[in-house]
C-alpha cells in the first residue's frame, strides 16, 4: 500500500510532484498560489481534479464550477479546461490511463 499525505507534502509552486505513474493512472500534487491557474488545456487521459486545500474554480467550454476542499472534477480526453485558483490552493490530479491514447510519448520514433 502507498499512502500520502497531501497537505503535509512540501510542494512548491511551480513544481508539480508526480506521486506515482503507472499505467494505470499518473497521480501529480500540485501548489496553486491564489490567482494563479493552469491555463486552458488538454490532456490525452480523462482528468480528475480533487481539491485539497484552497478553493478554485475550474473552467470548461465557457461553464465555470467553483469549490473548495472536497470538490472533484471529470474532465473527458482531449477536453479543453482551466483551473483558477481563487485563494492559495492545493490540487490533486489524477490522469488514466497514463499514457493516454495518442500521448507523444507513445508515438513512435524515427530509425535512426
Amino acid at each position: 500500500m502507498d499512502t500520502w499525505d497531501i497537505s503535509s507534502l512540501d510542494v512548491q509552486p511551480h513544481f508539480p510532484e508526480v506521486l506515482r505513474s503507472d499505467p494505470e493512472a499518473r497521480v501529480i500534487a500540485i501548489n496553486l498560489p491564489a490567482g494563479e491557474m493552469l491555463q486552458e488545456h488538454k490532456v490525452h487521459e480523462r482528468a480528475y481534479v480533487v481539491v485539497v486545500d484552497g478553493e478554485v474554480e475550474l473552467v470548461e467550454d465557457g461553464n465555470s464550477k467553483s469549490g473548495g476542499c472536497g470538490l472533484v472534477a471529470h474532465f473527458k480526453a482531449g477536453e479543453p479546461h482551466e483551473v483558477r485558483a481563487k485563494s492559495d490552493s492545493r490540487i490533486l490530479l489524477i490522469l488514466a490511463p497514463w499514457p493516454g491514447e495518442g500521448h507523444p510519448s507513445q508515438r513512435e520514433q524515427p530509425a535512426t
